[in-house]
């Protein structure tokens, strides 16, 4: 971040910049440039086991395009999928699902302004894998063939991933991007391009571009994995040494976002946009400087806190019963041109609201800046930031390849500092207690600008909703400016969530699974607690607690009267105090505790660290028996409910999803929305979701509660006995119920209109009751996948028709017997017939022949990788063992998961497809309103981001 820096405080850093210490370079990373200038960061790391994850970070993307080559930095991208010297046509993404690395979900990349970055993590279970990896990379850097045909046939897949960005937002956004990048290239360098560049561009032009960026000079790679580091060091000079830079390079220039005096302010409505918002840019006078020295890296811990504090008074906000907006936050941070940062804020407000969103948005900046902020603030903030810092320095050797990549990706882009997180730890450690008040308040003042500000004010449009003006948007500043403001009051600190008593619970039974590795204890209340001690993580404990019944035990009317309700209930806080207070009372703890009511099971999910667990358990327990009854608070969710939900039906996505629920649905009373409206919220009774909750969790002899991470056990029993065993309890057992209701089954083709967008979605679905079968299942989750290779292949890569798209299937043993099988994607209208039609056919291969050998290994391979990873993850884990608890599972289809995935046959797939994909087929279709044919063609999409799944 670029420093803010009082005049006094600049002065003396300038004066003593020659004695200041620099920032230290991770030691444990190995970094390196080879002689033509491409720089290489490589590192051990064992977790994942057995795998490397790769990056190659290109300093170039959008923003150096000519006029003639708009969007050809994000088709660089996609070509680099479509023939390479080492991996012709589309054989890349072919070999490296053989290999278990699966296409989007693994395999990725993105092109945003200034960079292109692509993304390879690669198994390396078999001999060869690190060397094909590394040439994938180096085929990616240098070798892409474009050849015609390739750059052609790729048009329609780029043309559709610009159609996927059409809507609401896209209009708005062509309107305000180019006050928000005010005479800035950045205006006229989205990444996506123009569909007349996309469609008409000679290929000699792409090779253009490819010829001037794609260059050592500009690239870095990074490989970070189980790995030995000197030998991928070698191997990197020995492939990547080679390749030359052009005799005459171009000028790689930086891009500026200018100053202005003037507020700019933009308004924008779209008869389809769901929500309302305004957002607010103070951009910096000066240039972003990176981090060099150890002053800079502290001095942006001070801006950190000063935020952080800030934030946390539009937390309070936002919980109170009274709430300004559904969402609020600002930051000081990057802007879309890495030379400008900008403290900016952002609200989610309820249409028409706008202007007073942004003056409680202001007030609370300006506040802060005049008044400063109090001790009991800094303190908390102080707390919040220690604590996430111990528990990423506690969980250092633990850490994940994939995050690690990513940092070394930002340090050779932006010049972000990369000291590792024990340099960080201990300077934070050290620096955070010495930090005061005056700095923090002294941040403030200089992040808030008079100039160079930009208003963006966005909503629906609406005969009866009044837009704001523009002098009315530019008030709000001189109000807040004149306004009669007070200082912040401190709330008094809780000293106790629940107050200390002694419990008389006992462990009545212990029972292990040696196999699982697990531990239950059986409670005298009859709760059952069982946990499995593991050290994939070095501090982190995840918990569920459930019990059986959920919503489905509720009869039809009293669930549509209570159903919307649930999810508000935990609004009200606990013991007598608001979730602000709550807030504020875990402030600095790692914890995360949240109570539900599910179709079929009620519970808490959770997760924290060995150190703050006692706090965790302690909202558990406040949770069962303390929860607080608040229609005050109720209405505050409402109120935030409805400013995000009351016109996603405007969205034709949204509304697609809605209306073919409802036809699904249409024979179950159950049903009434996949969204509440006003009606469905005028019936809702809070009291009775209250009073159903506070039955179901007064009986915890019926809940099974699961804990697996870094345990103490001696500690955990402690809490155990304390906050589970003295739960209340009534003795009573209880279970889901199947309502008997079902959704509509047999052949039904039904098309919805919504739009004016060239833009369609398809969903091709196969569902019934059937008797559970173990292997059925695997092969069905099995067939999926293998379609979604297909689909990719057929829809994609040979009609070059979707840019996205894949299937599901599975089978379930609650609440009733039953399958599931899906095909979706979007595609264009013109399209969305011969391409239902191309799906559809695919399937029917399936049925008649089954799937290919090559294809159903390529699954296999997928799911071993995948498998590996999740058994070294404790949410992974605990998922599992509660999943018995639900469906009665076999509990060690854990342990036996890659043996069945190895037994699969592709007759076992042909099986199931013959089985279950030949009759009860409903294909629901997207399509614009009428007169979409003559709609005007948007040139540009808002994505700033465009990525890739390929």
């Amino acid at each position: 971040m670029r420093k803010i820096l009082s005049s006094v405080a600049a002065v003396v850093l300038m004066s003593s910049m020659s004695f200041a210490q620099n920032i230290p370079m991770d030691p444990s990373v190995k970094t390196g440039t080879l002689p033509n200038g491409m720089k290489y960061y490589i590192k051990k790391n064992t977790l994942p086991e057995k795998k490397v994850d790769f990056r190659l970070a290109i300093n170039a993307g959008s923003i150096l395009e000519d006029e003639n080559q708009r969007g050809l930095a994000h088709f660089m991208e996609h070509m680099n999928f479509n023939g390479t010297k080492n991996f012709p046509d589309n054989k890349l993404v072919d070999f490296l699902q053989s290999i278990g690395v699966k296409f989007g979900q693994h395999l990725n990349a993105y092109t945003s302004f200034d960079e292109t970055v692509y993304m390879l993590p690669v198994p390396l279970d078999k001999p060869g894998n690190l060397d094909s990896g590394l040439k994938v990379m180096e085929d990616w850097a240098f070798n892409a063939t474009l050849t015609d045909e390739q750059i052609n046939k790729e048009r329609g897949v780029v043309l559709e991933e610009l159609r996927l960005g059409l809507g609401a937002d896209k209009r708005m956004s062509d309107k305000y991007l180019p006050k928000m990048l005010y005479k800035s290239q950045y205006a006229n360098r989205l990444p996506i391009g123009t569909k007349e560049v996309l469609q008409n561009f000679k290929p000699d032009v792409i090779r253009q571009f490819h010829k001037d960026w794609y260059r050592p000079d500009l690239m870095a790679i990074v490989v970070v994995g189980d790995i030995n580091v000197d030998e991928v060091e070698k191997k990197i000079k020995d492939n990547f040494g080679k390749y030359k830079n052009p005799s005459k390079p171009r000028e790689r220039k930086v891009f500026d976002l200018p100053s202005h005096k003037e507020t700019l302010v933009a308004i924008e409505t779209d008869p389809d946009a769901t929500n309302s918002m305004v957002q607010f840019i103070m951009k910096d006078a000066d240039a972003y400087q990176p981090d060099v020295t150890v002053e800079q890296y502290n001095q942006s811990l001070v801006e950190n806190l000063a935020t952080t504090m800030l934030n946390n008074r539009l937390r309070e906000l936002i919980n109170s019963n009274n709430p300004p907006f559904t969402y609020g936050s600002v930051y000081h941070g990057g802007t879309y041109a890495r030379t400008k940062e900008a403290l900016q804020g952002f609200a989610m407000v309820k249409e028409g609201t706008q202007v007073n969103a942004l003056k409680v948005l202001l007030e609370e900046t300006e506040r802060a800046k005049r008044f400063g902020f109090t001790q009991g603030e800094l303190d908390r903030a102080k707390a919040q930031i220690m604590s996430n810092m111990e528990r990423t320095y506690n969980n250092r050797d633990k850490t994940e390849s994939d995050v690690l990549v990513d940092e070394y990706v930002r340090n050779f882009l932006e010049k972000e500092p990369m000291p590792g997180i024990a340099w960080e730890y201990e300077d934070t450690k050290t620096f955070l207690p010495t930090v005061t008040l005056a700095q923090t308040n002294d941040v403030m003042k200089q992040m808030v600008k008079d100039d160079s500000r930009v208003i963006v004010v966005t909503g629906p449009k609406k005969d009866n909703v009044a837009m704001p003006t523009e002098a009315a948007v530019l008030k709000a500043f001189d109000d807040v400016k004149m306004a009669d403001l007070k200082p912040y009051e401190e709330k008094a600190s809780i000293k106790n969530l629940v107050k200390p008593f002694k419990s008389e619970g006992k462990i009545a039974k212990t029972e292990t699974d040696a196999k699982l590795g697990t531990t239950t204890w059986i409670l005298s209340n009859g709760a059952k607690v069982t946990f499995k001690k593991t050290d994939f993580k070095d501090d982190e404990i995840v918990f569920t607690a459930r019990s059986l019944g959920g919503s489905s035990v509720i009869n039809d009317a009293d669930f549509n009267k209570t159903q919307f309700a649930y999810s508000a209930l935990a609004e009200a806080g606990v013991n007598g105090l608001s979730k602000g207070d709550l807030t504020n009372y875990l402030a600095g703890k790692q914890v995360s505790v949240n109570p539900f009511i599910g179709n079929l099971t009620e519970g808490i999910n959770g997760r924290t660290t060995q150190k703050d667990l006692p706090a965790a358990m302690e909202m558990v327990y406040a949770y069962f028996t303390g929860l607080n009854y608040s229609p005050e608070a109720f209405g505050a969710f409402k109120t935030k409910q409805s400013a995000m939900l009351d016109n996603m039906l405007s969205n034709p996505q949204f509304y697609f999803s809605s209306e073919h629920a409802k036809f699904m649905n249409q024979k179950n009373p159950r049903f009434i929305g996949i969204i509440p409206m006003e009606k469905d919220w005028a019936a809702t009774d809070y009291k009775k979701a209250y009073d159903v909750y506070k039955e179901k969790f007064a009986n915890a002899g019926n809940f099974h509660f699961y804990f697996v991470g870094n345990i103490d056990e001696a500690k955990f029993k402690n809490e155990v006995l304390q906050y589970i065993a003295s739960l209340p309890s009534t003795g009573k057992t209880a279970k889901y119920k199947d309502t008997g209701y079902r959704q509509m089954m047999g052949d039904y083709s039904k098309t919805y209109k919504k739009g004016k967008d060239p833009k369609s979605m398809v969903t091709i679905a196969y569902s019934g009751e059937a008797p559970y079968n173990e292997k059925e299942a695997l092969a069905l989750e099995a067939l999926g996948e293998v379609a979604t290779i297909k689909v990719i292949e057929k829809l994609r890569e040979d009609e070059s028709g979707i840019y996205g798209g894949g299937a599901r299937g599975s089978m379930n043993r609650v609440p009733f017997n039953s399958y599931s099988f899906s095909i979706n994607f979007p595609c264009g209208p013109e399209n969305a017939e011969k391409l239902t039609k191309s799906a559809i056919a695919e399937i029917q291969k399936l049925i008649d022949k089954g799937p290919e050998q090559k294809d159903l290994d390529k699954y296999k391979e997928g799911e071993y990788n995948d498998d590996k990873t999740n058994m070294k993850d404790n949410s992974y884990w605990m998922n599992n063992l509660a999943k018995n608890q639900l469906d009665g599972s076999d509990k060690y289809e854990i342990m036996n998961y890659t043996e069945k995935v190895k037994a699969l046959t592709v007759k076992d797939l042909q099986d199931v497809a013959k089985k279950y994909l030949t009759k009860n087929r409903i294909v629901a279709t997207l399509m614009p309103e009428d007169g979409w044919q003559n709609a005007p063609k948007a040139e540009t999409p808002a994505a700033v981001k465009a990525t890739v799944a390929k």
